[in-house]
């Protein structure tokens, strides 16, 4: 590593190539990363080790592990980049404009709603409120109302029959 880093010895690279360039792609192999991305991986790695041998401080890790770190290290970052969507397939501009029959028949179905929401006994529409308008889970409506679990579900579920039963 010292005769790359001092002198870019390309013999010494050579060597250094030839034995941590198979193990460095099986390693990845073995982590779950396909062939091709193992060797794309494994020959940054090597490009990486050529440039910034001189970063290398035998103090503080072998040759080995320092390699292996930047291995898994390289690994992590194609699978995000990978991962990310490509600029070209994200949506630009404004959003489409909703088509004016599905704007008027959400209303509809919105006063629909209210109105059977309305017709509810009213432990039952608190109930629903919490939960749907609210946020609230089953158990943190019961911990705010001081009601059993239980309860709260058995009122919900008789609601939402309800309320499927008025808006059809």
């Amino acid at each position: 590593m010292s005769a790359i880093a001092q002198d870019q010895d390309r013999k010494a690279f050579a060597e250094i190539f030839r034995h941590f360039a198979p193990r460095v792609k099986a390693f990845l192999m073995k982590s779950g990363a396909d062939e091709s991305l193992a060797e794309e991986c494994m020959q940054d790695v090597m490009a990486t080790l050529w440039h910034k041998a001189h970063m290398y401080d035998p103090s503080r890790a072998s040759v080995a592990t320092w390699i292996f770190t930047i291995a898994r290290n390289r690994k992590i970052d194609l699978l995000r980049r990978y991962a990310r969507p490509e600029p070209e397939d994200l949506p630009w501009g404004p959003e489409q404009a909703p088509d004016q029959a599905d704007v008027i028949a959400l209303q509809q179905d919105t006063g629909r709603l209210a109105q059977a929401l309305s017709k509810l006994p009213e432990k039952q529409r608190e109930l629903i409120q919490h939960a749907y308008f609210g946020d609230l889970s089953h158990s943190e409506i019961a911990a705010e109302t001081g009601l059993p679990l239980g309860t709260i579900k058995s009122r919900i579920r008789l609601a939402l029959e309800r309320l499927r039963h008025s808006m059809g």
